[in-house]
């Protein structure tokens, strides 16, 4: 596989508590439907997050629901759909200090939280 091509996979996204696909990320998309099926045995895994707002089980939910939607719009487009899967990963892995546990709330401004509310693209099988 050309990995110039595999690099390219940026995150996408997300809006406050929400995991609706945003018109910012279709590209990221279709450009991911794209290399799938120019790649008929690529195999990808999605990683969706959440900032730390909100209750572990609620983020782990809301992950849950951002790897779907984001899962759900790739099948509609590449041949063999079970190549891809998501996961959902809460708070559990986030890309900055933005942290907030138990009654300590964040300082981050709405953008360095936006940066952990994503979803990333990791490449089981080329």
């Amino acid at each position: 596989a050309d990995l110039g091509k595999i690099v390219e996979f940026k995150a996408i996204y997300f809006d406050l508590d929400k995991y609706k696909i945003r018109s910012d990320a279709e590209p990221e998309l279709k450009k991911i439907i794209k290399i799938m099926n120019e790649y008929p045995n690529m195999k990808i895994e999605l990683g969706a997050h959440t900032d730390c707002r909100e209750t572990k089980a609620y983020n782990q939910l809301l992950s849950n629901k951002r790897a779907k939607a984001s899962v759900d719009y790739i099948k509609k487009g590449i041949t063999n759909p079970s190549r891809i899967t998501g996961k959902g990963y809460g708070k559990s892995k986030l890309m900055n200090s933005c942290s907030c546990d138990g009654d300590t709330q964040s300082s981050c401004s709405e953008e360095e939280h936006q940066k952990n509310r994503r979803t990333e693209f990791i490449v089981l099988k080329k």
